[in-house]
């Protein structure tokens, strides 16, 4: 997908302040400091649109991103950030089961992980909540190149097994450094927005996979 415009809207913190052009929503949601500002930025050709922290937790509302006046990322509070008093985390965790249960123009979350080590509890927790309530889910494995790439397969296959992930599931390994997964996930993205039909399976790139010049 070639991206010509892509703005910041609004750091939502409730219904009242969600966008009402009813485009497609595109969520990402992922523990603390995972790199999903850093994802975003890579898909849409921008390097600081989405502010990338160092410090986690950074983000504490949904921040709304309108990409080609076509659909919106929206990207969640990071969970597992334990300095954040578990008010806040409280108050976050009912203000996103919200949005996703009840937020009609929701086509599908992006949980983004780090493909460096296993899944997190919270990892795990999310990933069951989201296919109990049959949420469209992809899985998006981050931080690739700073693997090896003779061991992408090895940790690939570690992070499936440990979210019991199964043959047909959505999964997309991904490089915001390298650019890696950015064509396979647009693809995925545009399954959902474009015309509602979800593919089959989500590929792994291979190792040997041409990667996307930064």
């Amino acid at each position: 997908m070639k991206v010509t415009n892509a703005e910041f809207i609004i750091s939502a913190v409730g219904p009242d302040q969600y966008p009402v052009d009813a485009l497609p929503e595109i969520a990402l949601a992922g523990r603390s400091n995972v790199g999903k500002s850093s994802l975003i930025n890579r898909m849409i050709n921008r390097k600081n649109l989405a502010r990338t922290s160092s410090t986690p937790g950074k983000t504490q509302h949904m921040n709304y991103y309108r990409i080609n006046e076509a659909l919106y990322f929206v990207d969640f509070p990071g969970y597992g950030y334990a300095k954040v008093s578990k008010t806040q985390r409280a108050a976050w965790g009912k203000m996103i089961e919200k949005y996703m249960l009840e937020r009609q123009t929701l086509k599908l979350v992006l949980m983004v992980v780090d493909l460096r080590h296993p899944p997190t509890k919270d990892d795990v927790m999310m990933y069951d909540w989201l296919q109990h309530y049959d949420i469209p889910i992809c899985v998006v494995a981050t931080k690739a190149d700073k693997i090896p790439k003779s061991r992408w397969q090895k940790h690939v296959k570690q992070m499936k097994e440990s979210l019991l992930l199964r043959s047909t599931d959505l999964f997309v390994m991904f490089s915001s450094e390298l650019g890696v997964g950015k064509e396979e996930l647009w693809a995925v993205i545009q399954s959902f927005t474009e015309n509602g039909d979800s593919p089959q399976s989500g590929a792994v790139p291979q190792e040997g996979q041409q990667q996307e010049n930064p």
